[in-house]
C-alpha cells in the first residue's frame, strides 16, 4: 500500500501539472500532502514536514543559484559572452565553425542558465547563418546541445546543484565527472549529429538577428574566458588539491574558498571588477541586472522548494526504506534506474529541472541503499532528465520559433538531439562506473 501511495503521488503530480496546467511549486505541494495523508502522517505534523523538506533544500542552494544567476547575467550584458563566441570563431575558422559553436555553448553555458544561454546565443547562430550561407539547423544543434550538456550535468545549474546533497555527493567531484561525460557527448549529439541536418532548410526570423556590440567595446579575450570560467576552475582546483596532497585533513582555508556558496560569491565580486567596471557598467547598472537575475530564478526556486517537501514525506514517513527492499531485488543497475526514472517523469511533465528533482526525491532517501557513487548518480539522473523533449517542454517551442521550423523539422532535428544528449551521457556514465 505504502508504495501504491508513491505512485498515485506522482501521477497525481504530473497530471496536475500536464493536464491541469497547474504550477508545478503548487503541484507539489497538492501532491506531497496527498502523500502525507495516504502514507499516514498525523494531520498536525504535515504541514511542519513540508516546511522542513523546503528548508532543508533550500537551505544550502538559494544563494548558490542566486548568485549564480548574478554572475551570468554579468558575464552576458558585459559583453564577455560576445567575445568569447568571437574568440573561437576566428579561432576554428569557417571549416570547423560547429566546433566552435558547441564550446561557446559550452563556455558561456557555464555561468548561464538554460533559458537565458538560449536567448543570448542563438542570435549568433543566425548571424553567421546569414554570413556564410550555412543552414541554421546545422550551426545551431551543436551550440545548444553544448547548454543542454551543461544545463543537466553541471554546477552550478539547478537541477545538479539540488541533486548533490540531496545525494551526499561533492559539489567539485560530480563538476569533474561531469566535465568528463561533457565533452563526448556534446561532440556526438553537436558537430557529429549536426551533419546529418544539412537538408533541413529554415529560414530563421528577422526579428532575432543581432545587433553586436562593436569589438572596441568588449571586454578583452583572455579576461572574458577566465573570469567566465572562474566557478569551474575554482570548484576544480579545491576538489582536486585535496588528492594530490599527502595530508589526510584537508586545510581549512581550502574548505572555505571551494565550498560553493563562496566560489560563486567570489566569482560575482571578482567579475563586477574584470568585466562590469571595463565595460563601462555602472553599479546600479549592474545591481539592477542583479535584481531581474533573480526574478529569473525565482520560479526555480520556488519548484526546488516543491521538490524538498514531497522528498521529505518520503523520508519521515519511511515509505524509501519500503521501495529501496524492492528496487534491491531488482537486476538493474542503481544508475540505469535512476536514469529511467528521470526519463519517464522528462517524457510525461517536459521539464528536465522537475524531472531531475521528482525522480531524486523518490531515490534520494533509499541513496545508501543502492551502493553506488553519488557523483554518478547526479550525472545519470541528469541525463534522463533531457531526454525526449517534445511538445510538453518549452525549450521544444523556443527551438522551433526561434528556427522558424514546423513540428517534423523540430522532432528531427531538436528531440533527437536532447535524445542522444541523454543516451551518450548515460552510456559515457556507465563507463566511467567501470573506471573508478
Amino acid at each position: 500500500m505504502a508504495v501504491l501511495s508513491v505512485v498515485i503521488s506522482i501521477v497525481l503530480l504530473i497530471l496536475l501539472i500536464s493536464w491541469l496546467k497547474l504550477h508545478p511549486f503548487l503541484a507539489f505541494l497538492i501532491s506531497a500532502i496527498l502523500a502525507s495523508v495516504l502514507l499516514g502522517l498525523p494531520l498536525d505534523s504535515i504541514a511542519p514536514t513540508l516546511q522542513a523538506g523546503m528548508g532543508n533544500l533550500l537551505g544550502p542552494l538559494s544563494v548558490i543559484i542566486c548568485v549564480g544567476a548574478m554572475f551570468g547575467k554579468l558575464v552576458c550584458e558585459s559583453g564577455a559572452a560576445q567575445q568569447i563566441g568571437n574568440s573561437l570563431m576566428a579561432l576554428f575558422g569557417q571549416k570547423y565553425l560547429t566546433l566552435a559553436l558547441m564550446f561557446t555553448g559550452f563556455i558561456v553555458g557555464i555561468p548561464l542558465f538554460y533559458n537565458v544561454g538560449f536567448v543570448i546565443l542563438i542570435p549568433l547562430v543566425f548571424s553567421i547563418a546569414y554570413q556564410t550561407k550555412l543552414p541554421a539547423v546545422y550551426l545551431g544543434i551543436p551550440l545548444l546541445a553544448a547548454l543542454s550538456v551543461t544545463h543537466g550535468f553541471l554546477p552550478p545549474h539547478p537541477s545538479p546543484t539540488a541533486l548533490v546533497p540531496q545525494f551526499g555527493a561533492d559539489m567539485g567531484l560530480t563538476l569533474v565527472y561531469g566535465l568528463i561525460v561533457a565533452l563526448p557527448t556534446m561532440l556526438i549529439a553537436g558537430p557529429f549529429f549536426s551533419r546529418f541536418l544539412k537538408d533541413i532548410n529554415a529560414t530563421p526570423l528577422k526579428t532575432f538577428v543581432p545587433e553586436d556590440k562593436p569589438q572596441e567595446a568588449l571586454p578583452g579575450t583572455l579576461n572574458s574566458f577566465l573570469t567566465s570560467l572562474l566557478p569551474v576552475l575554482l570548484l576544480a582546483l579545491t576538489a582536486g588539491l585535496p588528492h594530490l596532497s599527502d595530508s589526510e585533513t584537508s586545510s581549512p582555508l581550502l574548505g572555505f574558498v571551494g565550498h560553493p556558496m563562496v566560489v560563486m560569491l567570489l566569482s560575482l565580486l571578482l567579475a563586477m571588477f574584470t568585466l562590469g567596471k571595463p565595460s563601462g557598467l555602472s553599479m546600479s547598472k549592474m545591481l539592477d541586472g542583479f535584481s531581474d537575475a533573480i526574478k529569473d530564478v525565482a520560479v526555480i526556486l520556488l519548484i526546488i522548494a516543491g521538490a524538498g517537501a514531497l522528498k521529505q514525506v518520503f523520508v519521515v514517513s519511511g515509505v524509501s526504506q519500503d521501495i529501496g527492499t524492492i528496487f534491491s531485488s531488482l537486476a538493474i543497475n542503481p544508475l540505469l534506474l535512476g536514469w529511467l526514472m528521470a526519463t519517464i517523469i522528462r517524457i510525461c511533465l517536459g521539464s528536465a529541472t522537475v524531472a531531475g528533482l521528482t525522480a531524486a526525491s523518490i531515490l534520494a532517501p533509499m541513496a545508501a541503499q543502492l551502493d553506488v557513487d553519488p557523483n554518478l548518480m547526479v550525472l545519470a539522473i541528469g541525463a534522463g532528465s533531457l531526454m525526449c523533449s517534445h511538445v510538453n517542454d518549452s525549450g521544444f517551442w523556443m527551438f522551433k520559433e526561434y528556427f522558424n521550423l514546423d513540428l517534423k523539422q523540430t522532432f528531427m532535428s531538436w528531440t533527437m538531439m536532447e535524445t542522444l544528449v541523454g543516451v551518450v551521457g548515460l552510456f559515457m556514465i556507465l563507463t566511467l562506473n567501470l573506471i573508478i
